[in-house]
């Protein structure tokens, strides 16, 4: 059964306000018996557990042992409900580390967090970049990214790039980490392929320092700021 319900007068259609700036629920009906808080924290439970399509407004209201109808009383639809879910989990990047020492180690550190967070709540991957999902904790991740960059002296328009690309190639690596099994040419006849016949051939490399997602994040980080300075 779909979550959508009949649009009325008072929800205000595509233009009304984010679900952060509404009341906690309406002015009508009877005394709240769940708090949006509630709601939330069963809604990110089931996702974690069954996946982002589980999410349903009547699967949410079944594991709060009520009706599909009584969560329309804290949010207009489903889709506030993935915004409040996504800046819940973003909020889970708290406590940010302090930056006292290189601004390059503090990005990595918080790109770190970040592939642990896609980690530990996959489904964020799907719903993180959506506009509407942009609410106070998606901004105080902002805030403080451009908190650790106020040194650099590069514009603030190569901050905010920097801070994007940053969050998608961790995106990146946090889906290669979902998906079942790694890229591997055992069992294919080469043959036909020079250059991989030959770059197997090469005898392998010292293991590097850093790991991928370190030398990645900080080759792009520079790549993007220091020259931008």
């Amino acid at each position: 059964m779909s979550d959508a319900r009949p649009v009325s007068a008072g929800d205000g259609g595509p233009g009304r306000p984010p679900i952060w700036s509404r009341p906690e629920r309406g002015s009508r009906g009877p005394a709240p018996a769940h708090s949006r808080e509630a709601i939330v924290v069963a809604a990110v439970a089931l996702a974690d557990a069954e996946g982002l399509a589980a999410v349903s407004m009547r699967a949410v209201a079944s594991a709060l042992g009520t009706g599909a109808g009584s969560l329309y009383r804290y949010l207009s639809s489903r889709d506030d409900l993935l915004d409040l879910m996504t800046d819940r989990v973003i909020g889970e990047l708290r406590p940010y580390p302090q930056a006292e020492g290189d601004w390059l180690d503090t990005m990595v550190l918080l790109g770190r967090r970040q592939l642990a967070l896609f980690g530990a709540h996959p489904w964020l991957l799907d719903v993180f970049h959506r506009a509407s999902g942009v609410g106070p904790e998606t901004l105080a991740w902002f805030d403080n990214c451009i908190r650790v960059l106020e040194p650099l002296p590069c514009a603030v328009t190569a901050k905010f790039e920097a801070i994007a690309m940053m969050t998608g190639v961790v995106s990146l690596f946090a889906r290669r980490e979902a998906a079942a099994g790694a890229l591997s040419f055992a069992g294919v006849d080469l043959a036909a392929y020079p250059h991989l016949v030959a770059a197997f051939g090469q005898p392998p490399a010292p293991a590097p320092r850093a790991d991928l997602v370190e030398r990645t994040l900080r080759s792009l980080l520079t790549g993007l700021l220091a020259e931008a300075g």
